[in-house]
């Protein structure tokens, strides 16, 4: 089984969500999250599929989510804003995404990938 792997390199969670990957022998295809962000139909796609609030795939604890002031608009953004503001800017994606097409996981928590993934 394949799965999309939505990195960023420079994020430490990622790059331990990516040894997992491959200490697990997980065939993966790696996707920049901040050079190709997910598109809008992408991300409704992943959010639908996770069963997650869409509040959960943002990265609250981004510098750019901080400069934005989200923490104060998102409560008033409709569904499809939210998802715009997320395919607008992968930095203000909570990372990494991993998926099969069928599950999706936010983030990485090695007992949440052998739950999920294994």
């Amino acid at each position: 089984m394949s799965y999309t792997f939505y990195w960023y390199p420079k994020c430490g969670t990622c790059v331990k969500a990516k040894k997992w990957l491959e200490e697990h022998d997980k065939d993966y295809k790696e996707v920049h999250i901040v050079e190709n962000p997910p598109s809008a139909a992408e991300l409704k796609d992943l959010i639908e599929k996770s069963g997650l609030p869409i509040k959960k795939f943002f990265n609250t604890s981004g510098r750019k989510y901080k400069e934005l002031g989200l923490k104060d608009k998102l409560p008033e953004a409709s569904e499809q804003e939210m998802i715009d503001l997320l395919a607008s800017d992968g930095m203000l994606i909570k990372r990494p995404i991993l998926t099969d097409g069928k599950k999706v996981t936010v983030g990485f928590k090695s007992d949440q990938y052998e739950q999920t993934w294994t």
